[in-house]
């Protein structure tokens, strides 16, 4: 009997596994059907412009949202999400706002730990640069929408998908409190690095990830988490194309 239960346990985890496995693909096969739509309308020049760009980001991250929430629910009739689960509940509140910066600090904090321990392997680079796409911003109309891009809109789809409804998935269907606790946040950070496409980069961002699960754990939602993501990214925009220093 016990035999019986590890194995749909085992089975059961298998299962799990297919929420991470459909952000991921949903996520990879939109960005490439949008790319090279966009690639064969267009033209590479134009895809290059940033406002062009800022158009492919936002179609890729609002395409990814709808396949990835309402494709299961409308094509196998499995995954419905409510608000709640996806962290969007009620509004934000001064505590998010407060969460939000300090959040940072201990994301900048374990974030420099964990890239100072991965520097002493000969694969990884720290300072490796990491391509955004926007090599180029020489107007301001250049910077307002790279801004609106990196700052706005990558914050708040990437936290939706991942804090959002991978996160409030994997929490509400692997069993034990501290089991799913770890396990929901490993599979969320692991996946959302693996998704930045570079090691440097990935093991930041991992860290991130982290800060960002737990504030989810504090809150309820992912409101804080947002403001926490628009703050990095909006220091890293400044520090990057206003002040002109790369890292």
């Amino acid at each position: 009997m016990k035999k019986e239960k590890n194995q749909f346990a085992f089975r059961d985890f298998l299962k799990i596994l297919a929420l991470p496995a459909w952000a991921f693909v949903s996520v990879i096969a939109v960005q490439y059907a949008v790319v090279y739509g966009l690639y064969f309308l267009l033209g590479r020049e134009a895809l290059e412009t940033p406002v062009w760009m800022t158009v492919m980001n936002a179609l890729i991250y609002s395409l990814s949202l709808l396949v990835i929430i309402f494709v299961p629910i409308k094509v196998f009739g499995k995954w419905r999400t409510s608000r709640e689960e996806l962290g969007l509940s009620g509004l934000p509140t001064w505590t998010d706002i407060g969460l939000a910066p300090v959040g940072f600090i201990v994301y900048f904090i374990l974030a420099a730990i964990l890239v100072a321990i991965f520097s002493i392997f000969p694969f990884f680079d720290a300072s490796e640069a990491q391509d955004v796409g926007y090599q180029f911003l020489n107007t301001g109309l250049d910077r307002a929408v790279a801004f609106l891009a990196l700052v706005v809109i990558a914050p708040i789809a990437e936290e939706i998908i991942f804090r959002g409804w991978l996160y409030g998935k994997l929490r509400s269907k692997l069993p034990g409190e501290k089991l799913s606790l770890i396990v929901s946040i490993l599979i969320t950070s692991v996946l959302f690095a693996v998704m930045h496409g570079q090691w440097n980069v990935g093991v930041n961002v991992f860290t991130m990830s982290i800060v960002l699960c737990l504030l989810r754990e504090m809150n309820g939602t992912i409101y804080s988490g947002i403001l926490l993501h628009i703050l990095k990214n909006g220091v890293a925009f400044v520090l990057l194309y206003i002040l002109n220093i790369g890292f």
